[in-house]
């Protein structure tokens, strides 16, 4: 997305490339989005006025096209968020806009937690509910939970990270939530594969989702449930109890609940892989150079947040 980037810095905005899969909503934009107290609160601009502001911004290059994701209320209900995806020649690049109450200026970028303990609220969040297979030391000082998807390529190039923090650094112990991003067609289905895999058997669980990640690119959603079967047998489970166990509605709604998890507001997970450091969000865990995570998980062990 170079060449997006360097249209946007021409004009003094920095469009932040997101190198996860992202999790895109097919519902219309409309100004009930969010809870109805913050919308209520919370001035949106509207859809065509974004369509406005991006057209005078970046009309001028007849390769750009953009589609605007969500205009909802954002974690501060004064200020309002809108979520575009734009594409050009070089591929596509998620942005976000943070608008003004009084709606003449907009920021590009992240809004990120601040205060005394600013990665408390979402570490509370997760302690209460982050119940996933897991793996590492029980009593370690440092939990990352993961949410993650079984068919987004950047999940499958982050795991060889995860194992070797975990191999080398016993501060850490990591908590896996399914997180299937309703874009792709099998991984919902495959999130239940693995969530009635992991309650069986943790460390089965591990060995299925290395399967679902080395044969990837094999798997369709024609083939998926073949493949899952397969793969949960190698991992030491009955193949077809796990399917059948994958097809209950009791199953569905455990992955659903993992989702929701994720869709909490101190949690606010928008992209596969994201991984919290007690609290500390990690929206692009392909980015970090290994021994920065190694050291802000050394740094957390010492702190003990």
């Amino acid at each position: 997305m170079s060449s997006i980037l360097r249209q946007a810095s021409v004009l003094l905005l920095v469009l932040l490339s997101i190198d996860w899969c992202a999790a895109q909503s097919s519902a219309k934009t409309n100004h009930a989005a969010g809870s109805a107290s913050s919308a209520a609160s919370t001035p949106l601009p509207s859809e065509a006025t974004v369509n406005d502001f991006l057209k005078h911004m970046f009309g001028y290059d007849g390769s750009l096209t953009w589609k605007v994701q969500s205009i909802k209320a954002s974690p501060d209900p004064h200020v309002a968020e809108v979520n575009v995806l734009m594409s050009g020649a070089q591929g596509q690049q998620f942005t976000r806009l943070y608008i003004a109450p009084e709606q003449h200026f907009a920021l590009i970028g992240e809004m990120i937690p601040f205060g005394a303990d600013p990665f408390a609220p979402a570490r509370a969040e997760l302690q209460k509910a982050a119940h996933g297979p897991a793996k590492g030391p029980a009593n370690a000082p440092v939990t990352l939970v993961e949410f993650s998807d079984l068919q987004c390529p950047h999940c499958k190039a982050a795991q060889p990270v995860f194992d070797r923090l975990l191999n080398e650094d016993k501060n850490a112990r990591l908590i896996y939530v399914n997180f299937p991003l309703p874009s792709h067609d099998w991984a919902f289905k495959g999130a239940a594969f693995a969530d009635c895999i992991g309650r069986e058997n943790n460390d089965g669980f591990w060995k299925f989702i290395k399967a679902v990640y080395d044969n990837q690119e094999n798997i369709t959603a024609a083939n998926a449930d073949a493949k899952f079967v397969e793969f949960a047998a190698a991992s030491g489970v009955d193949g077809k109890n796990a399917a059948a166990c994958a097809a209950r509605p009791d199953t569905k709604a455990r992955v659903e609940e993992g989702v929701s998890l994720g869709k909490d507001k101190d949690v606010d997970v928008e992209g596969t892989p994201t991984v919290f450091v007690n609290g500390r969000k990690i929206s692009s865990i392909g980015s970090v150079p290994f021994d920065t995570l190694k050291q802000i998980v050394d740094y957390s062990a010492k702190f003990g947040k």
